[in-house]
């Protein structure tokens, strides 16, 4: 007999639409949203300091002012990521969900009465909470949990009991050092590349997705700064701008940006450490990515108002050597447990004079690997 197919019930389609509008599609729109009203903005900030002071807003002052309130997002999101655990042991997953949405109306109120109040601080009080509302709003799962699983047993045999490391105990950790570095300068490429914004990964694999990104990336910098230079010359030429405004955003979308669960950064940052580092990898690398989101944001418009045209040759280089870094240095993860990437950065790390400590690590690995293969 067939089995009988059932609609989802309300409760869940409810729960499907909260979970989808109330969290990835907050993050999107108040990160991309405030390009839009760019001009009204600057309006209402000139209005408000003639109004105050009884003089004209500078206009470094002005470009300084937007940057903030561009920028404070990324700040929110920092301070969101550093207390989205407490919050959720403290207060549990629906408490800190809850105290989360009355973080997200108290921005909303503040933004909403800046304007009629003639304050821009609520304006940039109110992005600096959105951001820690954006933060805190994170989700995980996997269909892949079997293997991960196993991959997590043979892990904790591997290292015997280890604590977990603190933060700044990696950066003085030789036998994680390029693991760290490779986090680092992925999560930097990610957000600097000038985008503040699955079924191929398995395919093609993470390391050939994200170099071929960012090279595309590179190729469609380089196409828009000759268009931009040259616009003048033919009428055709502004839509071929836009044309690789589009090509630059898709190949971010296949490389960098591409996501199976959650992105790519995030995925190498489990695989890269064990899970002794794991936690305090995460924590540099949530620090790191929202510190570049606020250095792009604060810089973009002076580097705009600086290079002009060729403005895009800063995402350009940084694509580039991205790119370059990967090829480079981060092996194929794909089809490999976490205790295999971790011996492949071991000779980076240690080179030939390797630690006997790592050594007897990745022997026990071996003695549970065939022990788990005898026949009960």
């Amino acid at each position: 007999m067939a089995p009988r197919h059932t609609l989802p019930s309300w409760t869940l389609l409810l729960a499907v639409c909260a979970v989808g509008i109330g969290g990835t599609f907050q993050y999107g729109y108040n990160v991309s949203i405030i390009n839009a009203p760019t001009q009204h903005i600057h309006k209402f900030l000139n209005e408000t300091w003639s109004s105050r002071y009884q003089k004209e807003l500078n206009a470094d002052l002005l470009t300084f002012l937007w940057s903030v309130i561009a920028s404070i997002f990324s700040l929110g999101g920092l301070c969101g990521a550093l207390i989205g655990g407490t919050m959720a042991i403290r207060l549990g997953r629906k408490g800190a969900l809850l105290m989360n949405n009355v973080i997200a109306i108290l921005a909303s109120i503040l933004m909403g009465i800046s304007f009629p109040t003639g304050l821009f601080e609520l304006l940039i009080a109110g992005r600096f909470l959105i951001g820690i509302n954006s933060a805190l709003k994170r989700f995980h799962g996997s269909s892949e949990y079997r293997r991960e699983m196993e991959d997590i047993q043979r892990e904790c045999f591997a290292l015997d009991g280890e604590k977990p490391k603190k933060p700044w105990q990696l950066f003085s950790d030789r036998g994680v050092r390029w693991q760290l570095i490779t986090v680092i300068v992925m999560t930097m490429g990610q957000q600097l590349s000038g985008i503040n914004a699955g079924l191929l990964i398995d395919y093609v694999g993470r390391r050939c997705l994200i170099i071929g990104g960012y090279l595309l990336m590179t190729l469609w910098c380089t196409f828009l700064t000759f268009s931009l230079t040259y616009q003048e010359l033919y009428s055709w030429v502004p839509y071929m701008s836009m044309a690789c405004v589009f090509a630059f955003i898709l190949s971010f979308g296949l490389g960098p940006g591409i996501a199976q669960e959650r992105g790519i950064t995030n995925t190498l940052t489990a695989e890269l450490f064990v899970q002794s580092s794991r936690p305090a990898a995460y924590m540099i690398a949530g620090t790191v990515s929202w510190i570049s989101f606020f250095t792009v944001g604060m810089l973009f418009p002076f580097i705009v108002n600086g290079l002009k045209q060729y403005c895009f040759v800063v995402f350009l280089l940084e694509c580039f050597f991205v790119a370059a870094f990967i090829f480079l240095i981060i092996p194929e993860t794909k089809n490999k447990s976490f205790l295999e990437i971790k011996k492949e950065f071991h000779k980076l790390n240690f080179g030939r004079n390797a630690r006997k400590k790592e050594t007897e690590l990745y022997e026990r690995r071996e003695l549970q690997d065939e022990f788990l293969k005898m026949p009960a």
